[in-house]
């Protein structure tokens, strides 16, 4: 007959916790590690963004800063501190820059809003048991600050040459060609300046290189970027 060997328990002692601790797991710790990675890089990236905005909007003169604020103010026609894609491509115009319809909605995607209306029916939409509500493209507006960002970095991007010419077009009434005494004179009373007839006279003798008693475009360049 066999044996009948009765084994002592054996103590192991206190088993080890497998429990976290409160610890995540290796991977769950990994991923909130790269998403804060992330957040962060978003931030700096946002920081650079306005730093380089601010510098770019320093680099304008006074008349350029003064000249967006009033074309946003002109044709905001609902005075809703937003515009929409009409306002937005007369007010360009406006500043002399006539852009294809194809980079003014490229310009509304990458830094429009969408309308308070439609953000509180997207908040609906959100919290609604339905998730099969259709979701319309939103109508998308540019507030001021990204209206004066755009602006900025297309003044700075302009050639000065096209800045000159149109300084000249404003003085050239009748698109003749050229600036003449009348064209001085006209100016210098829609600016309030008291200058006399001789001190006109003076200024177009002074630039008028080919003798002609007008200044052409070329003459007025010459002026502009010496």
């Amino acid at each position: 007959m066999a044996q009948n060997t009765t084994f002592a328990p054996r103590n192991f002692g206190k088993l080890p916790d497998r429990s976290l601790g409160g610890q995540q797991p290796f991977g769950a710790s990994t991923t909130q590690q790269a998403r804060e990675n992330a957040r962060l890089e978003r931030e700096r990236e946002k920081a650079e963004r306005e730093r380089q905005e601010r510098a770019e909007l320093d680099s304008l003169s006074e008349e350029q800063k003064e000249e967006i604020r009033e074309a946003f103010t002109l044709f905001d026609l609902d005075k809703d501190g937003h515009i929409d894609y009409h306002e937005f491509k007369v007010a360009l115009k406006a500043l002399g820059f006539d852009l294809p319809k194809p980079e003014i909605l490229d310009i509304l995607r990458t830094h429009g809003v969408p309308s308070p209306h439609e953000q509180l029916q997207q908040r609906q939409r959100s919290s609604s048991n339905n998730p099969n509500l259709p979701t319309p493209a939103p109508r998308l507006l540019l507030p001021f600050a990204q209206f004066q960002s755009v602006l900025t970095t297309k003044i700075l991007e302009r050639d000065p040459r096209e800045e000159i010419l149109r300084a000249f077009d404003l003085f050239d009434e009748g698109s003749k060609g050229v600036i003449e005494i009348g064209d001085l004179r006209r100016v210098a009373r829609e600016l309030g300046e008291g200058l006399e007839e001789e001190e006109l006279v003076a200024m177009i003798e002074e630039f008028d290189l080919d003798g002609d008693g007008a200044i052409n475009k070329e003459e007025f360049m010459s002026i502009c970027l010496t």
